[in-house]
């Protein structure tokens, strides 16, 4: 049986955010249905108020509601370290642990020749401009340890060679609690090459 149009039109829309399939979309659907209209509305709101609000920051294009973001505007924070990484959501990730002291650089991707992703559609040239201008001595490029992170990871340093920045990749390997007979080859020959002494 085919609901109410406007019912059929909000489950679709659901449908097309990322990881939403059709049974979900109809779930969430029905939950919004069901709620009070001034939780629907609080919804609408807020969605209304990221899209309006937050914007990239000029810096190191992480998203933010102020320009410059709170991170490259805290004074306390080390401004001779960017730590580079794919998407904003990994700035986010690496906040969360608490470690790193640094600054950030967010590409807006990775290379993926495939996906038409070149050189030119990240912020590549950018992040070549703040080493440029001066005071950056270390460059570590957190991009995801996959063919497209890798690959950008050594353009980043063919890039920045010539700048005489220490350009440094982050550790891979094992994940704490990993055992490992179920790690793959390659986690496991990154945690040979990538060991540390102790």
């Amino acid at each position: 049986m085919k609901g109410p149009k406007s019912l059929d039109d909000l489950t679709q829309t659901l449908q097309e955010l990322p990881g939403v399939g059709r049974k979900t979309a109809e779930r969430l659907a029905f939950h919004i249905l069901k709620s009070p209209v001034k939780d629907a509305k609080r919804l609408s709101d807020a969605i209304t108020a990221v899209k309006e609000k937050v914007a990239l920051c000029s810096v190191c294009f992480s998203i933010t509601e102020s320009d410059p973001c709170a991170l490259c505007s805290d004074p306390e924070r080390d401004k001779s370290v960017i730590c580079v990484v794919e998407e904003p959501h990994d700035v986010f990730s690496l906040e969360k642990v608490g470690e790193f002291r640094g600054v950030y650089h967010v590409l807006m991707g990775a290379l993926s020749p495939l996906e038409g992703i070149g050189p030119e559609e990240l912020k590549i040239a950018e992040l070549a401009a703040r080493v440029k201008h001066g005071g950056v001595r270390e460059v570590i490029v957190a991009t995801n340890p996959n063919m497209e992170g890798e690959a950008t990871a050594m353009y980043i340093s063919r890039t920045l060679a010539p700048l005489q920045v220490l350009v440094t990749r982050i550790a891979r390997g094992l994940p704490m609690g990993g055992d490992l007979e179920y790690a793959d080859e390659m986690t496991l020959s990154k945690a040979l090459s990538g060991r540390l002494k102790i």
